[in-house]
């Protein structure tokens, strides 16, 4: 296969079931059904113009490492959910004060749209004097 069509497996959402990979196709343009596959997860063609952020999520104290404990479960729900989130995990390292972050979206539009609802959500606000270090890549800056 050449590498212009080379697709990427990825994973819709643990657990996805086939419906779930549908609503998946539908809200992804390009994507065709038979781009959907029984297991639950989806082919994206890699020239699409996705946006990856990579980095830490360092905390100060035991009372930030809290709030990102208690608070990440739903954080990471509500991200997963959003349309054009390819993947999405935090997860802690062996510092209990550093979690490593590794997101992937569709396109910038999704990422800029993700950004917006996080600041404004409760996690965003719990966690907004947390120290992040990340690098983002695809962004049109």
């Amino acid at each position: 296969m050449p590498l212009q069509q080379r697709a990427v497996l990825e994973d819709v959402e643990a657990g996805a079931d086939y419906a779930t990979a549908e609503q998946r196709r539908d809200e992804s343009p390009g994507l065709k059904r038979s781009d959907i596959l029984t297991t639950g997860a989806c082919i994206y063609d890699e020239t699409m113009n996705e946006v990856r952020l990579t980095g830490r999520l360092v905390c100060k104290n035991a009372d930030e490492a809290r709030r990102v404990s208690d608070n990440l479960p739903t954080h990471i729900a509500l991200t997963r959910a959003e349309p054009g989130c390819i993947s999405f995990s935090v997860a802690p390292t062996a510092d209990p004060m550093t979690w490593q972050v590794e997101e992937r979206f569709e396109d910038e539009a999704v990422f800029t749209a993700h950004q917006n609802r996080v600041t404004g959500s409760e996690w965003g606000q719990l966690t907004a004097g947390i120290e992040r270090r990340y690098s983002i890549e695809g962004l049109s800056l």
